[in-house]
């Protein structure tokens, strides 16, 4: 049997190791949290790292760019510009190569061309030109002629969808005037035959107007036709284009 001395003595032993296991323990853990951080601070370490050599590369980048701005403004600014110089006062005056037409109207040579969508009488189409500061329009060529059938093959919707033009037969039966009160050249009409028929089916007092156009291509250039000038249309406004001015200076 074990005497009091000797249980002492084991008890202070036990309570030494398990003190001892404590003590281990604890450096472990200890050891354990200095490997965490030192891993967190060296992942830290690497990314501040990689975002300090993008930063480089930027900041190199813009460098590069910079010295390209401004060499390429250094050439620019090298070249010498030498002004046109004369000894005449700057003047101001017409140039036929600036010719203007109002907006909606088309500029052809020294007029201007305006196809009207507004169906209505030959008078009331004329009137409605006038306001515009026109008519309707003349037809002094051949040339002229080419261009407006052209324009109106590619207007017209359907074959009656004709255009009013600015020449009728209403002062006397035959007689054919234009709106300028020039006379028809019968070497510049272009007249689909047979017309001009003065047809009285439509109506009594027959066709003393003049409409034109023809849907699609066509073989010629004859596409007159006249009609009743009460009967509604689209029609054709012409006018004078305006000279540009341009202005000489001199240094």
């Amino acid at each position: 049997m074990m005497s009091h001395t000797e249980g002492e003595a084991l008890d202070s032993q036990q309570h030494a190791v398990s003190k001892e296991g404590s003590k281990v323990t604890s450096e472990r853990v200890a050891l354990l949290v200095l490997s965490a951080l030192l891993v967190a601070a060296l992942i830290v370490i690497y990314r501040v790292s990689m975002v300090n050599m993008q930063t480089k590369e930027s900041l190199q980048m813009l460098k590069t760019k910079y010295k390209e701005v401004q060499r390429h403004l250094n050439e620019t600014l090298s070249r010498k510009v030498v002004p046109p110089s004369c000894l005449q006062p700057p003047e101001i005056k017409p140039n036929d190569s600036c010719l203007k037409c109002d907006k909606g109207w088309l500029q052809r040579g020294g007029k201007c061309y305006y196809f009207s969508i507004i169906i209505s009488s030959w008078e009331e189409s004329r009137h409605y030109c006038q306001i515009q500061g026109g008519d309707l329009v003349k037809i002094d060529s051949r040339e002229e002629q080419t261009f407006l059938s052209k324009k109106l093959s590619d207007k017209m919707n359907y074959h009656e969808d004709r255009f009013w033009i600015g020449l009728t037969d209403s002062k006397k039966e035959g007689k054919w005037f234009w709106v300028d009160g020039s006379p028809l050249n019968t070497s510049l009409s272009f007249w689909r035959k047979p017309e001009p028929d003065n047809w009285k089916g439509e109506n009594p007092e027959g066709e003393d107007c003049v409409r034109m156009g023809e849907k699609g291509e066509t073989k010629d250039l004859n596409c007159w036709f006249d009609k009743s000038c009460d009967v509604p249309h689209k029609s054709i406004c012409e006018k004078q284009a305006e000279k540009g001015f341009s202005r000489v200076m001199c240094f």
